[in-house]
């Protein structure tokens, strides 16, 4: 229906970008495949992404992001663990170590901001519907009569900064979090980040 709201989709689409950028500076010895395979695919499914989204074919756009975010998912766990891998080797001088582990940990977080845009009560698209209530996580401002009596829904924004916790904190901290597959999301966004903070901290006990 043309008189139901719509969210912007550009806000996602710079993250997926970024996320793509970010992985093309990771280094091979980390990076599953070549470091400039994610960056490709993520530019050629942004293209029938944003034609299914501006055609109106929500659920299409929907699967295909969450195809995206999937493969996205696999790859930085899988340079997390690589990561881990490479610790006894030759070429884990503090610097590089910081460096790599850095991006990692920024891509991981961005990942799991889309994972959480997109499965939240049923996608951006439906947030903005009247009546909608929250099924997955329930914001601070949902909780607030004020603000729950009027048209405000998550944005982007709100999920970079649940995500961020998650990878500092180990916690959603004034989020509620409340289906399954929220918790499993976020169980795996913080064993992504526990590895690369212990690989960390290995490094920085053999510094020592």
């Amino acid at each position: 229906m043309h008189d139901e709201p719509r969210a912007p989709r550009w806000p996602s689409f710079i993250v997926f970008a970024a996320i793509g950028i970010i992985y093309f500076l990771v280094p091979e010895q980390v990076a599953v495949g070549p470091s400039w395979l994610l960056f490709g695919v993520i530019v050629l499914m942004l293209i029938p992404l944003h034609l299914a989204h501006a055609g109106d074919h929500h659920t299409l756009a929907r699967r295909l992001a969450l195809t995206l975010l999937s493969m996205i998912t696999l790859m930085v766990a899988g340079s997390a663990s690589l990561l881990l891998a490479q610790l006894p080797g030759q070429r884990t001088t503090a610097p590089w170590l910081l460096v790599d582990a850095a991006l990692i940990w920024v891509a991981n977080v961005l990942t799991f901001t889309l994972w959480y845009w997109e499965i939240d009560g049923g996608g951006p698209r439906r947030r903005r519907q009247n009546g909608h209530a929250g099924t997955d996580f329930i914001f601070p401002q949902m909780a607030v009569q004020a603000v729950s009596s009027s048209s405000w829904s998550p944005e982007l924004v709100d999920y970079l900064f649940l995500a961020f916790n998650t990878s500092t904190a180990f916690s959603p901290t004034d989020t509620l979090v409340l289906s399954r597959r929220a918790k499993l999301l976020m169980m795996a966004q913080s064993l992504i980040a526990l590895v690369v903070v212990a690989v960390l901290a290995a490094r920085a006990v053999n510094t020592l």
